[in-house]
């Protein structure tokens, strides 16, 4: 109330000040025409008539320049008021851009217009987030800074079994969340839900990958958590890595067992025949020779694949780059492989594991490299925080870049197709990546090896 009384206060004396200066402004003229009519030899009514029109004129003149500066003044008030309410719909009138009042008016009327298609574009972003958040198939839950929950999409719901409405204001312990808002993202946590899909196989815990972020609303802070089930999907991956196996398995199994059945059927007929001579002898040493050749062979497959299974977690240590890069280049003796020096760099990283990684590189360069009479070279860069290395080959390319990587395969006689499998593990386990590709412009192939120096990242 006490603000009103002081806002009238100051609106009746700027009013009053503006009625004061349309007088002032007036005055002299009123008073020199008066004093010239009354002193000059008019007659009395005239006098009085001429008074009294002048005393009209000029007080209509002060209600009339009063009222031009006030209410152009009141009007502007008024439509930034409705601005202020959010009401667009209001526009002033004689928007004139060659006067200054009219340019006024004109600015606040391109002021509402724009505030209005803002308006406009956040409701449709709105919508648009409100649907995709709807529609995903991840479950995504907002909690304020005391850990309860502020909103939720459609999916989250089901999860939880509860529907927005009685989930709101939850605790996130009590929702069964609490492991979510805890711990570094990405991860894979482990979530028995109450709802419908928030259980594993079996009714158990289900695995999530939780993602989290931040953001404030309404001045306090809140944390965005956003689930995406890994159940199904595991699931699904874990019968293919089987199916996979299987297949490998039976493969290499069958291509040993079935000559060795075969021979061991051919060497009981003989038996049973009573043998003969020095010449069965000898067809009977050629035939245990072959199947102790497959055992062997069947032997080695086994044990590249409990090599290829068994690996274990690294374990880094400050590692020199470019005396690690000259020591697996000297293990190659069939041809000499050329170290391009480049930044002093040390990286994080388990010695043994990287040792073998950029082994199996150097091999595969020089094993394509010895097929053209070629050489082979390693290099390396280092870029925002990156190791790049790079093994380079003349050889003849790649012979199918879509197998390169799956286990067992390989096009070497007598490989065991494991060494590519072997390095992407390692690299994977160190945070970061292997690649093979065609040399540009030229034969040969290149791997690139890219993992960050501080070592394997979460």
């Amino acid at each position: 109330m006490n603000g009103r009384r002081r806002t009238s206060r100051r609106r009746l004396r700027y009013e009053t000040r503006v009625t004061l200066l349309s007088i002032a402004a007036g005055v002299p003229a009123v008073v020199a025409s008066l004093l010239l009519l009354w002193l000059g030899p008019h007659p009395m009514r005239v006098q009085l008539t001429i008074t009294v029109v002048v005393l009209v004129a000029w007080t209509v003149g002060v209600a009339t320049l009063r009222e031009r500066v006030v209410r152009p003044l009141q009007t502007l008030s008024n439509l930034l008021a409705a601005l202020r309410e959010g009401d667009y719909s209001i526009r002033a009138r004689g928007a004139d851009t060659l006067s200054p009042l009219g340019l006024a008016y004109h600015e606040v009327n391109a002021l509402a217009d724009l505030l209005r298609r803002q308006r406009l574009d956040a409701k449709e972003a709105t919508t648009l987030l409100r649907r995709v958040m709807e529609e995903i198939e991840v479950a995504v839950f907002a909690f304020d800074d005391l850990g309860r929950l502020r909103l939720l999409n459609r999916r989250a719901e089901v999860l939880i079994g509860l529907p927005a409405e009685r989930a709101l204001g939850s605790d996130a312990v009590a929702l069964g969340l609490a492991p979510a808002l805890e711990g570094g993202t990405p991860r894979m946590v482990e979530l028995e839900l109450a709802g419908r899909g928030g259980r594993g196989a079996g009714g158990g815990p289900g695995r999530w990958e939780v993602r989290r972020g931040s953001y404030r609303w309404q001045g306090r802070p809140h944390r965005l958590v956003v689930l995406s089930d890994l159940t199904r999907s595991l699931r699904e991956e874990e019968r293919l890595a089987w199916q996979r196996l299987v297949r490998v398995l039976s493969h290499e199994i069958n291509n040993s067992l079935a000559p060795i059945q075969s021979i061991a059927a051919s060497l009981q007929t003989r038996l049973e025949r009573g043998g003969d001579g020095r010449a069965g002898g000898r067809e009977m040493a050629e035939s245990l020779s072959v199947i102790e050749a497959r055992a062997e062979a069947l032997g080695r497959f086994i044990q590249s694949y409990s090599r290829l299974a068994r690996l274990p977690l690294p374990h880094p240590h400050p590692l020199d780059v470019g005396a690690w890069a000259r020591r697996a280049a000297s293990l190659e003796t069939r041809l000499p492989v050329t170290v391009e020096a480049g930044p002093e760099a040390t990286l994080e990283a388990d010695g043994d594991q990287m040792e073998a990684l950029l082994a199996n590189l150097v091999r595969n360069a020089a094993d394509a490299a010895l097929e053209t009479g070629g050489g082979a070279r390693v290099r390396w860069s280092v870029q925002d925080g990156w190791l790049a290395l790079e093994v380079e080959d003349d050889g003849p390319g790649l012979p199918d870049s879509s197998n390169l990587f799956v286990p067992f395969f390989t096009t070497k006689p007598g490989g065991t197709g494991i060494g590519l499998t072997l390095c992407r593990q390692i690299a994977e386990a160190h945070g970061g990546t292997v690649t093979l590709a065609e040399r540009a412009g030229t034969h040969g192939c290149v791997a690139r090896f890219r993992v960050p120096l501080e070592g394997a990242r979460s």
